[in-house]
């Protein structure tokens, strides 16, 4: 189980990473773009900042739902108590 949350934080984080990476490179060679007022006078870095917040909130949202859900072993044993 472990391990399948560590392969599940990892995917996330590099999702989050890709978003936080456009970010990165939209400052710093589009400075221009991120100076756009896309809508009510506020530019595009603010807009993509929290978006990145929020982005950040769903994926933790997202980790800890499938986290929590339980993947049946395909190791364990059949259970001999089982009702019919």
């Amino acid at each position: 189980m472990a391990n399948r949350n560590a392969r599940i934080g990892l995917i996330l984080f590099f999702v989050y990473l890709a978003f936080y990476g456009g970010f990165v490179l939209l400052a710093a060679f589009s400075p221009a773009t991120m100076a756009r007022l896309p809508w009510s006078g506020v530019n595009l870095a603010i807009w993509y900042g929290f978006a990145l917040i929020a982005g950040a909130l769903l994926l933790a949202l997202v980790y800890g739902y499938l986290c929590r859900v339980e993947v049946p072993s395909t190791n364990a044993p059949p259970n001999e108590h089982a009702q019919d």
